[in-house]
């Protein structure tokens, strides 16, 4: 009997983690794989991330390969189930490892993959975030693939007789990497971690005016649709909140800082009401108004 589930498990390890998987529909071309409004660990493996496909005729175009090639893996099936296409392109819009670490997968498949030029400078890990806080066996068979294509400023990309604009912030906003993608047929925007809905962002590798200023970009676009890296708000609100958070925590901030207010008592000022809802509140907040209080306090 001993011996009989021992060879369940070694089975089940083989075949590696099922993420059981749902494609939501956005509009009519673009379905997206919703993360969980939470941090990686060993109950989620990872699935905390939004994963898009974008339908553009006779391709899907890729936002975003997802936390492990396990994960890449069954989101392509189960976007075969709904129409067989082959990938035209996956771009990651930035490079933290929960969004690009599926890659391995989709290189299998000979498909170019396109991301922030900072990935050319960005140092192999020995063992990755998502490495550390999940399964071994939802991380089988991921490896750290970087892109082979960069984008500096702005690229376009035709797929399918549609337009595919990439921009590059080109500066420090939520990472130094951040891109977003524009489609303007589709009138849908991919922001990436610049936009976060139903949970507080982490701003630990930000910039506060910069990722303000680079939603103000993205507000001013002609988009119906603006699909960030967490959260499933889609419409052209979905930026209300991020940018909520992020224009009041710098304000907030910056008058402690104006007032000679030291940091311990600024963590326990800025409380931001609103937000106490939000997921991820309790365990990311105080983080915020640490970077904060730092960033600013340079500035100053």
């Amino acid at each position: 009997m001993k011996l009989l589930l021992l060879n369940v498990l070694f089975f089940h390890f083989l075949l590696g983690y099922d993420y059981t998987l749902k494609p939501e529909k956005v509009n009519a071309t673009t379905y997206c794989f919703f993360g969980l409004a939470e941090a990686m660990d060993e109950h989620n493996n990872g699935n905390m991330v939004n994963s898009c496909f974008v339908n553009t005729g006779t391709h899907y175009l890729v936002i975003d390969s997802g936390p492990t090639y396990q994960f890449a893996k069954q989101a392509y099936t189960k976007m075969k189930e709904i129409q067989a296409l082959p990938i035209s392109f996956v771009i990651n819009t930035h490079t933290h490892d929960d969004h690009w670490l599926g890659n391995a997968y989709y290189r299998e498949l000979g498909v170019d993959i396109l991301g922030s030029k900072e990935f050319a400078n960005e140092p192999k890990a020995q063992e990755t975030r998502m490495q550390k806080r999940i399964t071994k066996e939802a991380y089988k068979g991921t490896s750290q693939v970087f892109p082979n294509l960069f984008v500096e400023g702005k690229k376009t990309l035709e797929i399918d007789g549609k337009k595919v604009i990439i921009k590059s912030v080109n500066k420090k906003a939520h990472s130094k990497s951040d891109l977003y993608i524009y489609i303007p047929e589709y009138a849908t925007v991919f922001a990436g971690d610049l936009v976060f809905n139903e949970r507080i962002p982490s701003i630990r590798d930000g910039n506060l005016r910069n990722w303000i200023e680079a939603l103000d970009t993205v507000k001013s676009m002609d988009a119906q649709y603006i699909i960030g890296g967490h959260g499933k708000l889609v419409d052209k609100h979905s930026v209300d909140a991020t940018y909520k958070y992020l224009s009041e925590l710098t304000e907030g901030v910056s008058l402690a800082l104006e007032e000679g207010t030291d940091i311990t008592q600024t963590l326990d000022s800025v409380k931001m009401e609103d937000f106490k809802d939000f997921k991820m509140y309790d365990t990311l907040h105080r983080q915020n108004i640490e970077t904060a209080y730092r960033i600013l306090e340079w500035e100053e």
